[in-house]
């Protein structure tokens, strides 16, 4: 088992559990999570560890020997690992994830049978994911979802499996009409013409507004001056003569910011100019979303614009505009469907996907605008290790006693001064290294014994060690490395979102070749289809030389079982297109086919020619001078 190398510090029993135990209930060990956003989701297993140099098994592909890993699991999140997930309906209107919801959190569910059933709030009491064979269920307005076949969702005809093993159970068929509100509308991008008519609907809105004796203040005006540092004042104020649909969003946000009110489904804007609300209306028009004008004035001569007291509409209003302050109360509201939702296409994929699903007081929960049920029960106590998904994202073990273990096993006789690799299993500077400080005391024992070593990672905090960094140069040979695989700001949102950012990672090399260092960049991982492109090859190798990299290394993308589950479940949301490529490219196994392989070095190696880089031998970067090291003629592993 993984874990049986590990025992529970009995030192640290004074810190109540703030989580579930860990799977195999290690008798003692101390459980956290920690309030801050960069940690949200994540849980903290403290333990003790009995050994902490580690010899690599003869069979695996790497070209070194020894390693050290302080962490299992990464918070650094990467897509390789963690799959996207189906937006769930909250209590408040807004969605989120289904990854990301927690024990505790309030969303939507129904209550009520047939004709009767009713939206009322629910809480989630539980929170887990699987693998299971995946199926993708097509409705008529192009909504699609990933469910295992044992899912069901609320049908005209009652609760359906998508594809039930089981004979004699109700399957969802093509022309079945499903429950809900339908497909959530995505969210803005605040571009510039979004920022644009943000200012001009909360300007103008607030110059016609009836006088109030509390100023508006708050959160609107607050965004208003930060978009005015990139959005000059005379261009917010003009009425553009063909608005885009962003300015459109922009706009009535903004207008909502100064003039408009909510109350359950109701979503009103109230002006003394006629044409101000002219706009407002044409707005919602051009956004699909229906309104009336109150023929009569209020007091005061106060006109208004109201947006269709509608679940749908008050809903696809609050999701295009972003509006965030408006209060929504859908409870009691009467569960309908519509021939959006027909089910126009069910198809399995031909892949086992990790999928979640969570336990709510009402025994559902609305995705992606579908009522969906709990489709299957947790049982914890049949975990007996942390599966290779989710876990490895959300489940971080430290071995707290980390330090003290290298400097013991690098003292003991037997031990024959062999290069050691970090950063070759999990990320020694993930984001939690911030907080646990596991390194310095690794690094100084390193530094002490003047046993060489050398570090692959993808965080800037490594920087915070560079002074025993040097140290341990002037003694011994250390090697560092950095993986950058891709300087797209965009993609690197899509996969990598919890590492720093590219430019930041070509930052600190930066700063450790001006400290000495010679740093080898892995350009890792190169995903077929998305960053293997001639403009992306060349835009990335052009920023690692600029950053004086001494060295650069093409590693395209492989996925061992769990990585390859994971990644095939984002792939298969944000580019379905590419899934029967990759089906084929991954056919033979956890790598990419050779001849692939080498054609990606060759551009890569073009490229750096022309950028002066050197380009290093497969496993270079991991590996350390000395009489035991290997050069390996493979793609090493990134996962």
């Amino acid at each position: 088992m993984r874990w049986s190398h590990l025992s529970a510090p009995a030192s640290l029993l004074d810190a109540a559990p703030a989580a579930s135990p860990l799977p195999l209930a290690l008798p003692g060990a101390t459980v956290r999570t920690f309030d801050t956003p960069g940690f949200a989701g994540i849980t903290f297993y403290e333990v003790r560890a009995k050994s902490i140099i580690n010899r690599v098994p003869g069979a695996s592909r790497v070209p070194f020997e020894w390693t050290i890993n302080p962490y299992r699991g990464c918070s650094h999140a990467c897509s390789y690992c963690l799959s996207g997930d189906t937006p769930i309906l909250m209590a408040d209107g807004s969605t989120r994830p289904l990854s990301q919801l927690q024990a505790g959190d309030a969303v939507l569910g129904t209550m009520g049978a047939g004709p009767h059933r009713r939206y009322v709030p629910t809480t989630v009491l539980d929170h887990w994911s699987t693998s299971k064979a995946a199926f993708r269920v097509t409705l008529a307005d192009g909504t699609r979802i990933v469910a295992s076949g044992d899912h069901r969702f609320l049908t005209e005809r009652g609760w359906r499996h998508v594809s039930p093993a089981e004979p004699g159970l109700p399957a969802l068929a093509v022309g079945d009409r499903m429950s809900g509100i339908g497909h959530f509308a995505d969210p803005p991008k605040e571009s510039p013409d979004y920022k644009t008519g943000y200012l001009c609907g909360l300007i103008r809105g607030d110059a016609g507004a009836a006088p109030s004796p509390d100023p508006r203040e708050g959160d609107a005006w607050i965004r208003a001056d930060a978009y005015l540092d990139d959005i000059p004042m005379h261009e917010a104020l003009h009425w553009p003569e063909m608005p885009s649909g962003g300015w459109y969003r922009g706009f009535l946000a903004g207008a909502f910011g100064s003039t408009g009110s909510a109350d359950r489904l109701a979503v009103v804007f109230t002006s003394r100019d006629h044409g101000f609300l002219d706009r407002v209306t044409d707005a919602l028009t051009h956004l699909g979303l229906p309104s009336r004008r109150p023929p009569h004035p209020q007091l005061g001569g106060v006109h208004s614009v109201e947006v269709a007291r509608d679940f749908w509409a008050a809903l696809r209003f609050r999701h295009l505009t972003g509006v965030s302050d408006a209060p929504l109360d859908a409870s009691g509201v009467g569960v309908r469907s519509d021939a959006q939702l027909t089910v126009a296409d069910i198809e399995e994929l031909g892949l086992t996907l990790p999928l979640f699903d969570i336990t709510t007081g009402t025994g559902d929960f609305i995705a992606d605008g579908v009522v969906s049920h709990n489709c299957f029960a947790r049982n914890t106590h049949t975990y007996l290790d942390l599966d290779a998904g989710r876990d490895f994202d959300s489940k971080v073990v430290v071995k707290v006693n980390a330090g003290e273990l290298v400097r013991r096993e690098l003292a003991a006789p037997r031990w024959s001064g062999a290069p050691i690799a970090m950063g070759t299993n999990v990320d020694v500077y993930q984001r939690a290294e911030g907080r646990y400080r596991l390194m310095p005391q690794i690094l100084a024992a390193l530094r002490d014994f003047a046993n060489p070593f050398s570090i692959l990672t993808k965080g800037t905090l490594i920087l915070r060690d560079l002074e025993l960094l040097r140290q341990a140069a002037a003694v011994t040979t250390v090697g560092l490395s950095f993986s950058v695989g891709f300087v797209d700001e965009a993609m690197w949102r899509a996969v990598e979102s919890g590492t720093p950012r590219p430019r930041r990672r070509l930052d600190a090399i930066r700063r450790l070749t001006d400290a000495g260092f010679r740093i080898s960049v892995l350009m890792a991982p190169i995903l077929p289809g998305l960053t293997d492109t001639d403009e992306s090859i060349e835009e990335t190798v052009e920023a690692i030389a600029a950053s004086g990299a001494v060295s650069v290394t093409p590693l395209a993308l492989h996925l061992r079982p769990g990585a390859r589950e994971w990644y095939a479940a984002w792939l298969t949301r944000e580019h379905p297109a590419l899934a029967p490529r990759y089906r084929e490219l991954f056919r033979g196994g956890s790598y990419l086919p050779q001849a692939f392989q080498n054609e990606i070095g060759a551009r890569v190696r073009l490229a750096a020619r022309r950028y002066g880089l050197n380009r290093a031998q497969p496993g270079e970067a991991r590996q350390v001078s000395g009489p035991e090291a290997v050069t390996a003629a493979e793609q090493l592993t990134l996962l």
